[in-house]
């Protein structure tokens, strides 16, 4: 049996009769750009999920946080402190408005941006910090906000991963100053092409946020700010508030799926992932280390205690994890490796000095991760395929 990584399909297939509405609705209306009802009300439903006062649907996940950093006046001289095991995006949005990217190292457990490596990466130049929520489960964002607020940083959460996740019961996108959303449509709610939100709760912020998206427009005709086109079409607003309503049964969901991974998948030298205390993961994508798989290990190792190895050492991690997704590919068995070369060894950033070996967490979760097929509509059988695939591998030789 095939096992896709992701399947819209059946996603989309259900929804066809409610989409067709929707989109039906806009057409009728000649209301396609901003302003328009749909965009509205999916801002006010996004708004709320976020515990936010206010939200605004922009173009893209990219969009959302080029405009974030520029209401927040970032630009050239500046720096900002994020994660190297990330999306091109994040970092190469602080790049296109003029300013440094300066990275900190990743937490061995969750990928996300490890609190402790903040601090030392503070200079006179830094501006804001840019936590991701890997995967669906949320940064540390506790311990962040106090470096933060120690050294009158803004906080702009790439929530792009993570919509519905909570840390201690507060939403991704309600603890910095903007938080940024993609519906990108590998996204766990995703429009039929690209969309993105920026939220906040700082009314300033939102009335330049407001005017960026459509070219620093304050009146009509009147720019008080240089913005982009960076709009939110009402055709995709519409095709998100019909599937918004579907948001927390698909969590529920994936969470189940993540669950029952755990538990088929215990007793395997792989790591699941792990789940922070107080956090609610969404599982975007259900990420598994590799540390120590060889073929003809006996099962007994529990999740989680495999042992890695820092960079620079001979460890094998990237082939042996190769290996495996060649394995499972043959199977038919979608996978997909995120993200294969952290940013600050990515050739457009070699100007910023950065070698390998800086950030061993970061390189060490580059040569070892590996995504397995997570969808909400995903049968048990297609699950039970997946895992006979890894025990098959590991067994094997």
């Amino acid at each position: 049996m095939s096992v896709p990584l992701l399947d819209l399909a059946a996603q989309h297939g259900p929804l066809h009769d409610e989409l067709r509405q929707a989109f039906d609705s806009v057409l009728t209306s000649g209301k396609f750009v901003i302003p328009s009802p749909e965009v509205e009300k999916l801002e006010t439903d996004l708004a709320g999920r976020c515990g936010t006062r206010f939200a605004f649907g922009v173009s893209s996940g990219t969009d959302a946080l080029l405009a974030a950093l520029m209401a927040l006046g970032i630009g050239p001289g500046d720096e900002v402190i994020t994660t190297p095991f990330t999306f091109f995006a994040t970092a190469g949005c602080v790049a296109r408005v003029g300013a440094r990217p300066v990275f900190a190292d990743v937490e061995q457990g969750s990928f996300n941006i490890d609190p402790a490596r903040i601090a030392g990466a503070v200079t006179a130049r830094s501006k804001a910090i840019i936590p991701v929520h890997l995967f669906g489960q949320m940064a540390d964002m506790g311990p962040i906000l106090e470096v933060a607020q120690r050294h009158h940083l803004a906080v702009i959460e790439d929530a792009c991963q993570a919509i519905g996740a909570k840390d201690h019961d507060r939403p991704a996108g309600g603890w910095g100053q903007i938080g940024c959303l993609s519906f990108y449509p590998t996204k766990n709610l995703a429009a039929l092409g690209d969309a993105g939100a920026c939220v906040t709760s700082d009314e300033e912020l939102a009335r330049k946020l407001k005017a960026i998206r459509l070219h620093g427009q304050t009146g009509e005709y009147q720019h008080d700010l240089i913005g982009g086109n960076f709009r939110l079409d009402a055709v995709q607003a519409a095709c998100l508030n019909v599937k918004i309503r579907h948001l927390d049964a698909w969590t529920s969901a994936r969470r189940r799926l993540a669950q029952r991974y755990d538990e088929l998948l215990a007793g395997l030298p792989i790591q699941t992932p792990p789940v922070g205390a107080g956090k609610f993961h969404v599982y975007n994508q259900y990420t598994i280390r590799t540390p120590g798989i060889s073929p003809g290990i006996s099962p007994g190792i529990s999740p989680g205690m495999a042992p890695g190895r820092g960079a620079g050492s001979d460890s094998g991690g990237g082939d042996r994890r190769d290996e495996l997704k060649r394995f499972l590919a043959e199977k038919k068995i979608g996978c997909r490796v995120y993200y294969p070369l952290p940013l600050h060894l990515q050739p457009c950033f070699a100007g910023l000095g950065y070698r390998p070996g800086d950030f061993p967490q970061a390189e060490q979760a580059a040569r070892e991760v590996l995504s397995l097929p997570m969808f909400p509509e995903m049968k048990q059988a297609q699950q039970d395929e997946v895992v006979a695939a890894l025990r098959e591998w590991i067994a094997r030789g």
